[in-house]
């Protein structure tokens, strides 16, 4: 919406309706776009269920992805005992030997971004459709894709023990093995960025106004 109080024109107030997939618009009512074949749907807020779903699955599996442990390591074919770590014992002990810069990437990879993700797509979900000006839909529409770009770097853990439980693997003398929290946690990754794609970024333009208040 400008300054000078000039109509926003959305294409479903103008009756047409945009590809999710390549973004080219149509007349309302068409069923398949044309130039990628993806079927074509209006915006609606009812569609929020789906997001609302598959977030709720990821936050309930997030929970034991903290409470078990992420990685066990056997020593000596489990004669001087095993280890387990969960998430936040490893970036502990990855602080006591000194490696602080891994320590971040793996607490801001493993906590902070899963957790902001979270907070981003609830507030995404409950301003979505609601009044708003040009610069608000703006905004809303930049944190969408953040988190829509954040979602692939979520893995970095489970990568970590993927890789580590395929390489270091001495027979008897030591073995790492991935702990019930890894697949929660790919798990809670993956509904996540479910519910990320389920949300319809074209909500974010049904609240603006035909026009602005100075009119």
């Amino acid at each position: 919406m400008s300054e000078g109080g000039t109509k926003v024109l959305t294409a479903h107030r103008a009756g047409l309706v945009g590809c999710r997939s390549c973004g080219r618009v149509w007349p309302e009512g068409t069923e398949k776009c044309a130039r990628c074949h993806a079927s074509l749907h209006p915006p609606d807020r009812r569609r929020l269920q789906f997001v609302w779903a598959w977030l709720a699955a990821g936050i309930i599996c997030y929970i034991p992805a903290n409470i078990f442990p992420m990685m066990r390591t056997q020593t000596l074919a489990s004669l001087q005992g095993g280890t387990e770590a969960t998430i936040i014992e490893g970036v502990i002990e990855l602080i006591h030997y000194g490696s602080y810069d891994i320590a971040i990437i793996v607490f801001v990879a493993s906590v902070v971004v899963p957790i902001a993700k979270f907070v981003a797509i609830i507030w995404l979900g409950l301003v979505a459709g609601k009044p708003s000006t040009a610069e608000d839909a703006h905004s809303r529409l930049r944190v969408f894709e953040v988190v829509e770009f954040i979602g692939r770097w979520s893995m970095i853990d489970v990568f970590v023990v993927a890789v580590l439980s395929a390489l270091v693997q001495l027979g008897f003398v030591v073995s790492i093995h991935p702990g019930p929290a890894a697949a929660s946690f790919a798990l809670s990754v993956a509904f996540t960025m479910l519910s990320a794609q389920s949300f319809d970024p074209r909500l974010i333009w049904r609240g603006l106004p035909l026009q602005s208040s100075k009119n």
